[in-house]
């Protein structure tokens, strides 16, 4: 991922010297294992532990000529241990290696993107207990419908990426397995309690069955997760976009001091941001089908996957930490004009409340159909800006029979629409 969309520490899971970190103290756990096993001797693995070492340059070098990652980074190390160095991965192969490696790489990439998570559900919180009763109007395909508050929109997107963590937190767990069970995963070579040693030094659990590899569909549900985090991302960036379009002006981003919005036009406040997360969700996204084509993989083992793996697995973590940083700002900086959802809510005279009115004559005796017909009637022309909506309610001769002004009066009080705030709020925030 390009420096503009990302962040040090989760650039960092991804850096060589990272991965060879954990490439050595897999190595240099497994040898603990075997020494207690008594397979190698015990001032052997010590020896790794004190003298191990290595230099990315030399580890590039070597692989320019064994054209294989692990042999030289085994090499290199060896320049360092010395002649105990034979001991190293005694029984495994270099799967054992690079999955669990990744494995511990995804589950750092994960604590990251929770932290993340953590840092929006407070934003959300917060903007949500803000405007609990800051009354709009909510839509349907796009047209004003019936009235909720912009706390309730919050809300809801708070709901969502609340499942997002409790489905992170258990792609986590499902992701971070450890296989050292050597060539074809039959333990021939190796016994099962070096993998135990090893997982539980490095906060893994023991793949039950990893043939040479770890099973992705564990990577592919992972990096489904990541999907549809993004996928949340893009739906609440949408919502700030629509509210920001000049018609509409009911929440807009933070526009700094300084900030030019266009080249051309002086007067412009475009949501960059926003329209920066969407194009960040399809990065995302775009990973997850490959991941879903990684999980058929040749018998025991191909290394198809791989190359998938090395690409994706960076830019899409890196992408999205980068983008949950993003959204929580703009949600935590978010100009939000009560003034103007007032204003819109109140633009077509009342309109909102017809459903009101539908159930109060169905109340009154008149069938749906019958109902249905005298509000449409009179809805369209107020639609149309022929007419108060309440005035020609009252007018209707057909509505007069069944209720009366004064009832009709009822049916247009906000308060009506507002009533169940209070339980929505303690059902997603265990508080009215």
């Amino acid at each position: 991922m390009i420096p503009r969309y990302s962040r040090p520490d989760m650039v960092a899971i991804w850096a060589p010297e990272n991965r060879f970190r954990i490439w050595f103290e897999i190595e240099a756990h497994a040898c603990d294992a075997q020494a207690e096993l008594g397979v190698i001797p015990k001032e052997a693995a010590k020896a790794v532990w004190e003298r191990g070492a290595w230099e990315i340059e030399r580890i590039d070098e070597i692989e320019r000529e064994t054209k294989h990652d692990v042999i030289a980074f085994l090499t290199n190390l060896a320049e360092h241990v010395g002649p105990e160095a034979r001991f190293v991965h005694q029984g495994m192969t270099s799967s054992d290696v690079l999955d669990t490696c990744l494995a511990v790489q995804l589950k750092q990439a994960a604590d990251i993107l929770l932290a993340d998570l953590d840092q929006l559900l407070a934003a959300l919180k917060k903007r949500a207990l803000e405007h609990k009763m800051t009354m709009t109007v909510g839509r349907s395909h796009g047209i004003h419908a019936e009235p909720t508050t912009f706390g309730v929109k919050l809300a809801g997107f708070h709901a969502e990426f609340a499942r997002n963590k409790a489905r992170l937190e258990a792609a986590r767990a499902e992701i971070a397995t450890c296989a050292i069970s050597g060539a074809v995963g039959s333990f021939a070579q190796i016994d099962p309690r070096v993998e135990e040693h090893v997982a539980a030094k490095l906060g893994l659990t023991p793949e039950p069955v990893s043939t040479q590899v770890i099973p992705r569909d564990r990577h592919a549900m992972f990096f489904g997760v990541l999907g549809v985090i993004a996928s949340s991302i893009e739906r609440l960036a949408t919502e700030v976009r629509h509210l920001q379009r000049t018609e509409v002006r009911e929440a807009e981003e933070y526009f700094s001091p300084g900030q030019k919005g266009s080249s051309a036009m002086p007067h412009k406040r475009n949501p960059v941001l926003t329209e920066n997360l969407t194009g960040l969700a399809r990065v995302v996204r775009s990973a997850v089908v490959p991941f879903m084509e990684n999980v058929a993989l040749w018998h025991e083992r191909d290394i198809s996957h791989s190359s998938v793996e090395r690409l994706l697995a960076p830019d899409a973590t890196v992408a999205l930490d980068f983008a949950l940083a993003r959204l929580t700002s703009v949600v935590d900086k978010l100009v939000v004009y009560p003034e103007q959802m007032r204003k819109n809510l109140d633009s077509l005279g009342g309109l909102v409340n017809s459903q009101r009115v539908l159930l109060a004559l169905t109340q009154a005796g008149l069938t749906r159909e019958d109902a249905y017909a005298a509000v449409q009637r009179n809805a369209m022309p107020a639609w149309r800006g022929e007419g108060d909506f309440l005035t020609l309610l009252k007018n209707d001769p057909a509505i007069k029979g069944q209720v009366n002004h004064a009832q009709l009066d009822a049916m247009f009080d906000d308060a009506h629409h507002v009533k169940q705030v209070d339980t929505i709020f303690r059902r997603v925030f265990g508080e009215a």
